[in-house]
């Protein structure tokens, strides 16, 4: 087995979710390794509620995970042309912790969506909600999958070879990344 840990967190919470096979797809292409998935079932942010209690044990969970992995792969749908709730949410109790577990951190950004573009509006928003987390997020070409109700076989994998391709050189720039420590 591989020394890389690799965090998977997907920005929907479905769990037949098109983000979660595009993550198991990656988790296939990248091979060996140790991989964690995150838990972005959180309550929503509250300042007085953080000032109140603190933050919840769940957020302190996955700042801790994000610390202990190597590298992130993040893989989420957009809602209404922007970023999900549950991963802005997410994000921005992050923010709240005492570490930035997010920094200098390798993170591989994604997306599958039912329509025509693939997540791109919220793959983008994304990708600027992780600027302030100094993230080194994985340069393009941007990651998109199209109707994605369509773009896997019966086994999961994806059946568009371009598609293919590009989550193949990215996975080998995250790994590169990786390398850079």
């Amino acid at each position: 087995m591989s020394d890389s840990t690799i965090l998977l967190l997907s920005g929907s919470l479905r769990k037949g979710s098109y983000n979660r096979m595009l993550l198991a797809e990656a988790k296939r292409v990248y091979g060996d390794a140790t991989f964690l998935e995150g838990d972005l079932k959180l309550p929503l942010y509250d300042g007085d509620d953080e000032e109140a209690n603190g933050v919840p044990d769940a957020v302190t969970t996955l700042a801790d995970q994000i610390a202990q992995a190597d590298a992130v792969i993040l893989s989420s749908p957009e809602y209404n042309k922007g970023i999900t709730g549950v991963l802005k949410n997410a994000l921005d109790w992050l923010s709240r912790t005492k570490t930035n577990p997010l920094a200098d951190k390798p993170v591989l950004v994604m997306s599958a969506n039912m329509g025509r573009t693939g997540g791109e509006s919220g793959q983008l928003m994304t990708r600027t909600c992780l600027v302030p987390h100094q993230a080194r997020i994985i340069p393009g070409p941007l990651l998109t999958i199209a109707q994605a109700h369509e773009a896997f076989d019966d086994e999961g994998h994806l059946k568009n070879e371009m598609s293919q391709k590009m989550l193949s050189g990215l996975i080998d720039r995250l790994k590169k990344e990786i390398a850079l420590g």
